[in-house]
């Protein structure tokens, strides 16, 4: 599938996927306000939060950088700047995995744990965006062939956690037109193309819970 719009696929796939950490790191701050979201859905946000996050900073580094690397190697600074936030990132992450959420009981405390948590990595995303989006989009259209992204995209794909895969597909359709999220997912497995609808379905019920809806 050819890309939507004059960008190339590399920007237009690494746009929605930071639009979708900054819009779910800010649904699990606000949704851990309200009172009336179970922690059962808080958690499984957070836990999708947690392994998205890491799993997409480290495919950065270890994948993404060095192939960056090899065609552009004076933006070994900017790039080297990059994986340091990373660092601080993750830090921010282990304080948010580590916020104990009971099946019952101390709802309050739970709640205020990992909405202080959650504030920390949201604010420590938007932070870091705004620091990678000027140096590592120009640097994928004028750097990676669309083959080499291709190559990328599959790995990261073949190696993304499952955890509440869902929510992926439900932010996706948030953050992105159909003909942008359809390029995202033209890289799914085929067996997994089916099972779209039934995605979708469970996103849109789950993400109206976060938001205490009952519409």
């Amino acid at each position: 599938m050819n890309p939507p719009t004059s960008e190339p696929a590399a920007v237009i796939e690494t746009r929605l996927a930071h639009d979708v950490h900054r819009l779910a790191t800010a649904l699990l701050v606000t949704s851990a306000e309200r009172t009336t979201v179970p922690l059962s859905a808080l958690g499984q946000l957070r836990d999708f939060l947690v392994v998205n996050l890491r799993h997409h900073h480290e495919t950065e580094d270890h994948d993404l950088w060095p192939r960056i690397l090899k065609i552009a190697p004076e933006l070994v600074q900017g790039l080297h700047g990059l994986t340091d936030e990373h660092e601080q990132l993750d830090a921010a992450l282990e304080r948010l995995a580590a916020v104990a959420i009971p099946e019952g009981g101390q709802e309050t405390g739970a709640r205020k744990a990992l909405r202080s948590a959650a504030v920390a990595v949201r604010d420590t995303v938007l932070a870091h965006l705004d620091h990678e989006e000027p140096v590592l989009f120009p640097a994928l259209r004028d750097h990676l062939s669309a083959a080499e992204w291709r190559e990328f995209a599959q790995r990261v794909i073949a190696t993304t956690p499952p955890d509440a895969g869902h929510l992926m597909i439900g932010f996706l359709d948030e953050v992105g037109t159909s003909d942008e999220v359809a390029l995202v997912l033209a890289g799914l497995p085929l067996p997994v193309l089916p099972l779209l609808p039934a995605m979708r379905q469970q996103a849109e019920d789950d993400l109206r819970t976060l938001r205490g809806s009952e519409a």
